[in-house]
């Protein structure tokens, strides 16, 4: 029996109104931030998810993780229905356009401690080893694979900015939580519906406010990557100063150096 809608008729639903609405207010809202910076993170952020993501999806949806309702999808590339590469585009706009409205730089220089560049990547790596564990048996398998895939994104991240992070605190939280809960929501009607269905032999069988735990795990850490990578990237821009100061500094002739 086929789903009540399509998953291309779910992104018009769902995903084309927050965006448009969510662009008007960026767009006639003097205070929000929407110009070449921000717009250019969101494109970088774009091809990245199109480029990390899609070799992960096309092992899990053969693997029999999730799948689709019956004429729910219009065409696949590989594994992936075409709906699904479009959701990869249309989920970093719906989170930056909420992020824009309120998103703001703090003053502080990109030279961070030493050591929060290695507890955060330490972290992410940890996140990635649990994962990987994980991976090792049926039920915890769609988890490990979130686990597993989102560790080496956040290790970066954590890495190059964690101080940063830790510091605009209410921004990313803010940020990060409000398009997670109305993802979550359209996520449950989409199940609710049948457009697609997640497998109960490869998940823990706990939920998050009705959703399994590992699509809230998945449109959690995905929105992270999001948040954080404009955050931060806006972050360098505003500080680019530091970086032409400190490439000239490395190329200052020899003859100028002190003792």
């Amino acid at each position: 029996m086929s789903p009540p809608l399509s998953y291309l008729e779910f992104h018009l639903v769902f995903i084309v109104p927050p965006i448009l609405l969510l662009g008007a207010l960026a767009w006639w809202r003097d205070d929000a931030w929407l110009d070449r910076r921000s717009l250019s993170g969101l494109g970088i952020l774009i091809g990245l998810a199109v480029v990390y993501t899609t070799p992960w999806t096309n092992v899990m949806i053969p693997e029999g993780v999730w799948w689709y309702g019956e004429g729910a999808v219009v065409e696949r590339i590989w594994y992936t229905p075409v709906e699904e590469y479009l959701f990869f585009v249309l989920q970093p706009v719906v989170t930056a356009l909420w992020l824009f409205q309120f998103l703001d730089v703090a003053d502080r220089s990109l030279q961070i401690p030493l050591s929060h560049r290695v507890v955060g990547v330490l972290a992410g790596l940890a996140i990635c080893l649990v994962g990987w564990l994980l991976l090792g048996t049926t039920s915890t398998y769609y988890l490990g694979s979130i686990l597993f895939w989102a560790g080496p994104i956040l290790a970066i991240q954590w890495g190059f900015g964690l101080t940063y992070l830790r510091d605009t605190w209410p921004i990313v939280t803010l940020g990060i939580a409000v398009p997670t809960l109305y993802l979550w929501v359209a996520d449950g009607i989409a199940i609710g519906l049948g457009i697609w269905e997640i497998s109960t032999t490869h998940t823990v069988g706990v939920s998050v406010l009705g959703l399994p735990l590992e699509e809230a795990l998945f449109f959690l850490v995905t929105n992270v990557f999001i948040v954080q990578g404009i955050v931060m990237y806006v972050w360098v821009l505003e500080r680019k100063h530091e970086l032409v100061e400190l490439a000239s500094f490395n190329d200052r002739p020899a003859a100028y150096e002190t003792d």
